[in-house]
Protein backbone atom coordinates (compact mmCIF):
# COMPACT_ATOMS: atom_id res chain seq x y z
CA UNK A 1 0.00 0.00 0.00
CA UNK A 2 1.62 3.69 -0.90
CA UNK A 3 1.77 5.61 1.93
CA UNK A 4 0.11 8.94 2.04
CA UNK A 5 0.28 11.15 4.94
CA UNK A 6 -1.82 14.10 3.95
CA UNK A 7 -5.46 12.60 3.02
CA UNK A 8 -9.37 14.20 3.04
CA UNK A 9 -12.43 12.22 3.04
CA UNK A 10 -14.17 11.76 -0.18
CA UNK A 11 -16.27 15.23 -0.27
CA UNK A 12 -19.92 14.24 -0.40
CA UNK A 13 -22.57 16.85 -1.06
CA UNK A 14 -23.86 17.32 2.63
CA UNK A 15 -22.20 19.54 5.19
CA UNK A 16 -20.21 16.63 6.77
CA UNK A 17 -19.72 13.32 6.13
CA UNK A 18 -20.18 10.25 8.25
CA UNK A 19 -18.66 6.62 7.15
CA UNK A 20 -19.03 3.08 8.67
CA UNK A 21 -15.67 1.42 8.52
CA UNK A 22 -16.48 -2.72 7.93
CA UNK A 23 -12.75 -3.95 7.20
CA UNK A 24 -10.39 -6.36 7.62
CA UNK A 25 -8.08 -3.76 9.35
CA UNK A 26 -7.94 0.20 10.03
CA UNK A 27 -6.21 1.93 7.42
CA UNK A 28 -2.44 1.14 8.28
CA UNK A 29 -1.28 4.81 7.38
CA UNK A 30 0.07 7.40 9.69
CA UNK A 31 -2.20 10.55 8.46
CA UNK A 32 -3.49 13.96 8.93
CA UNK A 33 -6.10 16.18 7.07
CA UNK A 34 -7.63 19.27 7.32
CA UNK A 35 -11.06 18.38 8.89
CA UNK A 36 -11.77 17.43 11.96
CA UNK A 37 -12.65 14.11 12.99
CA UNK A 38 -14.73 12.14 15.35
CA UNK A 39 -13.34 8.41 15.71
CA UNK A 40 -15.62 5.59 17.34
CA UNK A 41 -14.19 1.58 17.25
CA UNK A 42 -17.14 -0.75 17.43
CA UNK A 43 -14.81 -3.66 16.60
CA UNK A 44 -10.91 -4.14 16.59
CA UNK A 45 -7.79 -3.81 18.80
CA UNK A 46 -4.27 -2.29 18.41
CA UNK A 47 -1.82 0.47 19.06
CA UNK A 48 -3.35 4.43 18.45
CA UNK A 49 -0.93 6.85 17.95
CA UNK A 50 -2.85 10.75 18.12
CA UNK A 51 0.03 13.24 18.05
CA UNK A 52 2.91 12.34 19.95
CA UNK A 53 0.36 9.78 22.28
CA UNK A 54 0.25 5.89 22.04
CA UNK A 55 -2.01 4.39 23.65
CA UNK A 56 -3.80 0.89 23.18
CA UNK A 57 -7.12 1.26 21.70
CA UNK A 58 -10.39 -1.58 21.61
CA UNK A 59 -14.49 -1.72 20.97
CA UNK A 60 -15.64 1.57 22.44
CA UNK A 61 -12.82 3.92 21.56
CA UNK A 62 -13.81 7.74 20.90
CA UNK A 63 -11.48 10.34 19.82
CA UNK A 64 -12.08 13.79 18.73
CA UNK A 65 -8.97 14.90 16.64
CA UNK A 66 -8.96 18.41 15.23
CA UNK A 67 -7.18 19.94 11.89
CA UNK A 68 -4.02 18.67 10.48
CA UNK A 69 -3.06 16.27 13.89
CA UNK A 70 -1.43 12.86 12.44
CA UNK A 71 -3.08 9.93 14.03
CA UNK A 72 -3.56 6.44 12.97
CA UNK A 73 -5.49 3.62 14.81
CA UNK A 74 -2.84 0.98 14.08
CA UNK A 75 -5.01 -2.79 13.91
CA UNK A 76 -3.06 -5.82 15.96
CA UNK A 77 -0.85 -8.05 13.88
CA UNK A 78 -3.39 -10.44 14.24
CA UNK A 79 -5.77 -8.33 11.79
CA UNK A 80 -3.24 -8.63 8.92
CA UNK A 81 -3.59 -12.31 8.93
CA UNK A 82 -6.31 -12.76 6.69
CA UNK A 83 -8.55 -14.36 8.99
CA UNK A 84 -11.99 -14.15 8.39
CA UNK A 85 -12.70 -13.96 11.96
CA UNK A 86 -10.82 -10.76 12.53
CA UNK A 87 -12.55 -7.81 11.49
CA UNK A 88 -12.66 -4.36 12.39
CA UNK A 89 -15.50 -2.02 12.29
CA UNK A 90 -15.66 1.66 13.20
CA UNK A 91 -17.48 4.74 12.33
CA UNK A 92 -15.61 8.20 11.38
CA UNK A 93 -17.39 11.60 11.14
CA UNK A 94 -15.26 14.50 9.48
CA UNK A 95 -16.10 18.08 9.20
CA UNK A 96 -14.49 21.51 8.18
CA UNK A 97 -14.35 24.49 10.35
CA UNK A 98 -16.73 26.36 8.05
CA UNK A 99 -18.95 23.34 7.99
CA UNK A 100 -22.13 25.27 9.20
CA UNK A 101 -20.42 29.03 7.82
CA UNK A 102 -17.43 31.02 8.01
CA UNK A 103 -17.99 32.86 10.90
CA UNK A 104 -20.51 30.69 13.07
CA UNK A 105 -18.14 29.80 15.86
CA UNK A 106 -17.03 33.04 16.28
CA UNK A 107 -20.84 34.17 17.76
CA UNK A 108 -20.65 34.88 21.70
CA UNK A 109 -23.15 32.01 22.21
CA UNK A 110 -20.88 29.16 20.85
CA UNK A 111 -17.63 30.23 22.59
CA UNK A 112 -17.47 26.94 24.76
CA UNK A 113 -17.71 25.22 21.17
CA UNK A 114 -14.51 26.85 19.93
CA UNK A 115 -12.97 26.59 22.96
CA UNK A 116 -13.86 22.66 22.41
CA UNK A 117 -12.43 23.13 19.19
CA UNK A 118 -9.39 24.18 20.33
CA UNK A 119 -8.81 21.70 22.22
CA UNK A 120 -9.09 18.80 20.31
CA UNK A 121 -5.70 20.20 18.28
CA UNK A 122 -4.57 17.88 20.85
CA UNK A 123 -6.70 14.88 20.10
CA UNK A 124 -9.65 14.51 22.90
CA UNK A 125 -10.02 10.97 24.35
CA UNK A 126 -13.93 10.55 25.64
CA UNK A 127 -14.50 8.31 28.79
CA UNK A 128 -17.04 7.41 30.99
CA UNK A 129 -20.88 8.26 30.50
CA UNK A 130 -19.98 11.00 28.16
CA UNK A 131 -18.69 8.17 25.91
CA UNK A 132 -22.03 6.08 26.13
CA UNK A 133 -23.74 9.05 25.14
CA UNK A 134 -21.95 10.01 22.26
CA UNK A 135 -21.78 6.26 21.04
CA UNK A 136 -25.52 6.24 20.84
CA UNK A 137 -25.48 9.73 18.52
CA UNK A 138 -22.90 8.84 16.49
CA UNK A 139 -24.36 5.33 15.33
CA UNK A 140 -27.64 7.55 15.16
CA UNK A 141 -26.01 9.67 12.48
CA UNK A 142 -25.61 7.36 9.40
CA UNK A 143 -29.48 6.81 10.06
CA UNK A 144 -30.37 10.40 9.65
CA UNK A 145 -31.00 13.16 6.72
CA UNK A 146 -31.35 16.60 6.27
CA UNK A 147 -31.68 18.83 9.03
CA UNK A 148 -31.79 15.94 11.77
CA UNK A 149 -28.29 14.87 10.96
CA UNK A 150 -26.98 18.71 11.85
CA UNK A 151 -28.83 18.69 15.22
CA UNK A 152 -27.18 15.45 16.47
CA UNK A 153 -24.16 16.87 15.27
CA UNK A 154 -24.21 20.05 17.26
CA UNK A 155 -25.73 17.88 20.18
CA UNK A 156 -22.29 15.64 20.27
CA UNK A 157 -20.34 19.03 20.12
CA UNK A 158 -22.29 20.53 22.80
CA UNK A 159 -22.22 17.32 24.94
CA UNK A 160 -18.48 17.20 24.04
CA UNK A 161 -17.78 20.81 25.23
CA UNK A 162 -19.66 20.30 28.53
CA UNK A 163 -17.59 17.29 29.51
CA UNK A 164 -15.63 17.14 32.26
CA UNK A 165 -14.25 12.59 31.32
CA UNK A 166 -12.42 13.92 28.38
CA UNK A 167 -8.76 13.66 28.24
CA UNK A 168 -5.86 15.55 26.18
CA UNK A 169 -4.02 13.30 24.17
CA UNK A 170 -0.64 14.83 22.85
CA UNK A 171 1.31 17.03 24.92
CA UNK A 172 0.82 20.23 24.95
CA UNK A 173 4.14 21.23 23.25
CA UNK A 174 3.42 18.92 20.10
CA UNK A 175 2.87 20.76 16.56
CA UNK A 176 2.83 18.95 13.29
CA UNK A 177 5.99 19.68 11.77
CA UNK A 178 5.47 16.45 9.49
CA UNK A 179 5.83 17.43 5.31
CA UNK A 180 4.41 15.04 2.67
CA UNK A 181 8.67 14.09 1.96
CA UNK A 182 8.40 12.48 4.83
CA UNK A 183 5.81 9.75 4.49
CA UNK A 184 8.07 7.62 3.05
CA UNK A 185 10.60 7.42 5.90
CA UNK A 186 8.32 7.86 8.77
CA UNK A 187 6.10 4.74 7.44
CA UNK A 188 8.92 2.74 7.40
CA UNK A 189 9.79 3.65 10.73
CA UNK A 190 6.35 2.90 12.15
CA UNK A 191 6.22 -0.54 10.28
CA UNK A 192 9.66 -1.71 11.42
CA UNK A 193 8.88 -1.05 14.81
CA UNK A 194 5.12 -2.26 14.83
CA UNK A 195 6.88 -5.58 13.67
CA UNK A 196 9.91 -6.11 15.85
CA UNK A 197 8.57 -4.19 18.86
CA UNK A 198 9.07 -7.60 20.32
CA UNK A 199 12.66 -8.08 19.96
CA UNK A 200 16.00 -6.16 19.97
CA UNK A 201 16.01 -3.14 17.86
CA UNK A 202 18.59 -1.47 17.73
CA UNK A 203 19.45 2.27 16.87
CA UNK A 204 21.63 1.83 13.99
CA UNK A 205 18.93 -1.01 12.03
CA UNK A 206 16.60 1.55 12.41
CA UNK A 207 18.39 4.20 11.11
CA UNK A 208 19.27 2.00 8.04
CA UNK A 209 15.94 1.46 7.70
CA UNK A 210 15.13 5.04 7.55
CA UNK A 211 18.27 5.81 5.12
CA UNK A 212 20.02 7.84 7.36
CA UNK A 213 23.22 7.48 10.01
CA UNK A 214 22.19 7.28 13.47
CA UNK A 215 23.01 10.44 14.53
CA UNK A 216 21.32 12.05 12.17
CA UNK A 217 18.16 9.82 13.03
CA UNK A 218 17.59 10.43 16.27
CA UNK A 219 17.90 14.34 15.50
CA UNK A 220 15.18 13.60 12.68
CA UNK A 221 12.91 11.79 14.89
CA UNK A 222 12.80 13.60 17.74
CA UNK A 223 12.00 16.95 16.30
CA UNK A 224 9.07 15.25 14.38
CA UNK A 225 8.01 13.38 16.63
CA UNK A 226 8.45 15.36 20.38
CA UNK A 227 10.83 12.31 21.56
CA UNK A 228 13.25 10.34 21.40
CA UNK A 229 13.01 7.10 19.68
CA UNK A 230 13.48 4.75 22.67
CA UNK A 231 11.20 6.87 24.01
CA UNK A 232 8.56 5.75 21.25
CA UNK A 233 9.79 2.52 21.54
CA UNK A 234 8.91 2.10 25.02
CA UNK A 235 5.84 3.75 24.72
CA UNK A 236 4.73 0.68 21.54
CA UNK A 237 5.72 -1.98 24.10
CA UNK A 238 3.84 -0.67 27.30
CA UNK A 239 0.35 -0.11 25.06
CA UNK A 240 1.38 -3.53 24.32
CA UNK A 241 1.57 -4.72 27.79
CA UNK A 242 -1.76 -2.93 28.76
CA UNK A 243 -3.83 -4.81 26.07
CA UNK A 244 -2.50 -8.21 27.37
CA UNK A 245 -2.98 -7.19 31.04
CA UNK A 246 -6.64 -6.39 30.30
CA UNK A 247 -6.59 -10.03 28.44
CA UNK A 248 -5.69 -11.11 31.53
CA UNK A 249 -4.47 -14.73 30.02
CA UNK A 250 -0.62 -13.89 31.10
CA UNK A 251 1.23 -13.62 34.32
CA UNK A 252 3.36 -10.21 34.44
CA UNK A 253 6.41 -12.28 33.94
CA UNK A 254 5.30 -13.71 30.59
CA UNK A 255 3.63 -10.04 29.87
CA UNK A 256 7.50 -8.60 30.06
CA UNK A 257 8.94 -10.91 27.94
CA UNK A 258 6.13 -10.49 25.62
CA UNK A 259 6.81 -7.13 24.91
CA UNK A 260 10.03 -6.71 24.29
CA UNK A 261 11.72 -6.68 27.58
CA UNK A 262 14.62 -8.10 29.05
CA UNK A 263 14.40 -8.00 33.15
CA UNK A 264 11.09 -7.61 35.41
CA UNK A 265 12.42 -4.67 37.03
CA UNK A 266 13.35 -2.58 33.76
CA UNK A 267 9.84 -3.24 32.82
CA UNK A 268 7.92 -2.74 35.91
CA UNK A 269 9.86 0.81 35.78
CA UNK A 270 9.13 1.37 32.27
CA UNK A 271 5.63 0.78 33.05
CA UNK A 272 5.01 2.83 36.16
CA UNK A 273 7.02 6.01 34.44
CA UNK A 274 4.47 5.43 31.64
CA UNK A 275 1.33 4.68 33.21
CA UNK A 276 1.85 5.74 36.53
CA UNK A 277 0.92 2.58 37.86
CA UNK A 278 2.47 -0.75 38.64
CA UNK A 279 1.26 -3.37 36.03
CA UNK A 280 -1.01 -5.31 38.51
CA UNK A 281 -2.30 -1.82 39.93
CA UNK A 282 -3.19 -0.82 35.87
CA UNK A 283 -4.68 -4.97 35.72
CA UNK A 284 -7.06 -4.50 38.58
CA UNK A 285 -8.00 -0.89 37.91
CA UNK A 286 -9.37 -2.07 34.19
CA UNK A 287 -10.81 -4.88 36.28
CA UNK A 288 -12.85 -2.49 38.92
CA UNK A 289 -13.63 -0.01 36.27
CA UNK A 290 -15.76 -2.32 33.92
CA UNK A 291 -17.35 -4.13 36.73
CA UNK A 292 -18.53 -1.30 38.52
Amino acid sequence: MKPVIRKSPNQTTGSFTVKELHDPYFDPNWHFHPEYQLFLVLEGTGTRFIGDSIKHFEAGDLVFTGPNLPHLWRSDAVYFESNPDCQVQGIVVYFDANFLGADFFNKPEMFNLKNLLQQSERGLEVTGYTREILTHHIKALGQLNGFDRILVLLEILHTLARATDCNLLSSIGFTNSFKSSDTPRMQQVHDYVLTNFKNTISLETVAAVANMSPSAFCRYFKARANKTFYDFVSEIRIGHACKLLIEEKLAVTQICYECGYKTLSNFNHQFKAITGLSPLHYQKQYTKSNHS
